[in-house]
């Protein structure tokens, strides 16, 4: 049956200029890392991509690596860009990474120019695009000099394989040495996409979200909901369908503690104040104030997206709760 997407679809999503750039976010991006690979039911994660683009997000998040097996993320993502999605490609923000492992032998992960060209060129083939909006080195390189890495991702942009390019999960020193490399090249950095979330505020600590403010740099977080641990799963324990309990998760057992749980336990009875669930809250926490462009969610079914949405009808904290949350956080 024809896909014919929703009318209201921008009616109420609240889209955040990235950075310096004209580039408008979307305030939810969905990320495709887990139930898009080919391992997944294909019409579950076309129900969820139709979904999460009637409801106004306008940007999905995928990597090279992404399925399993790696790369199937993008093929499915693909297929549906020829049978659902052809009309609306310029309505649409695409981005893919290339870091981590893709092939054997000395030129399949990391951050050297051979790689990152060719990851690209795989990718754009696997989901049958000319170029995609946005290009992130996945991971920083110690053994690549940045110099190299930045300036592949120049090029890339020169050759027309990418409208905008970004870094992921490199610290805040490494992050101002690639704004100034890529700002001398010409090719600014539009994002930085790190890990962010209620439970893990390294790039508060780290002193990165000041480098990306003072910078005029945008971010988008990953992994907001701390893998699931920020919503209601967890509460009496690890449920033996969670990824906890899967041996192959990047999120382990000795994680949810019982520390962890009692702060969890706290934090819900700020949401329910709020009217809103567990994850709406840590999600509205995590775009306070505005420093954060784009929270990047995931989901394994549609009415988790629906759920995640919601959370942009109460985005404004007042101070007694702002205070409660970071006595809980620190508890």
């Amino acid at each position: 049956m024809t896909y014919l997407a929703s009318q209201e679809r921008y009616n109420n999503m609240k889209f955040n200029r990235c950075g310096n750039s004209g580039l408008l976010l979307p305030a939810l991006s969905l990320g495709l890392w887990h139930n898009f690979g080919g391992v997944d039911p294909f019409e579950n994660g076309r129900a969820m991509l139709r979904r999460a683009f009637d409801l106004g997000i306008t940007h999905f998040d995928l990597a090279n690596n992404y399925g399993p097996p790696p790369g199937s993320a993008e093929e499915m993502f693909g297929s549906l860009l020829k049978t659902d999605f052809s009309p609306y490609r310029d309505e649409l923000v695409i981005s893919t990474k290339a870091g981590y492992h893709m092939w054997d032998g000395p030129y399949g992960e990391w951050g050297s120019k051979k790689y990152l060209v060719s990851s690209l060129d795989q990718s754009l083939k696997r989901m049958g695009l000319e170029y995609v909006d946005i290009f992130y080195s996945h991971r920083p390189d110690p053994n690549t000099p940045l110099e190299e890495t930045m300036g592949a991702l120049d090029q890339i942009v020169r050759q027309g394989k990418a409208l905008y390019v970004g870094i992921s999960s490199y610290s805040a020193e490494q992050t101002a040495e690639a704004i100034k490399i890529l700002d001398d090249l010409g090719t600014p950095l539009l994002i930085h996409q790190p890990s962010y979330s209620m439970l893990n505020r390294w790039i508060e600590e780290d002193g990165l979200q000041n480098v990306l403010q003072e910078n005029r740099v945008g971010s988008i977080a990953f992994c907001p909901l701390q893998q699931g641990l920020l919503t209601n799963k967890y509460v009496n324990g690890v449920p033996t369908d969670s990824r906890a309990a899967k041996s192959n998760s990047f999120l382990s057992k000795d994680q949810v503690t019982e520390d962890v749980i009692t702060k969890v336990q706290q934090l819900g009875s700020i949401a329910r104040e709020r009217g809103q669930s567990l994850a709406q809250l840590a999600l509205a926490w995590v775009l306070r104030e505005g420093r954060i462009t784009s929270a990047l969610i995931g989901a394994s079914r549609v009415s988790q997206i629906e759920e995640n949405v919601k959370a942009l009808d109460n985005l404004d904290f007042t101070t007694q709760e702002l205070d409660k949350i970071e006595e809980i956080l620190k508890g």
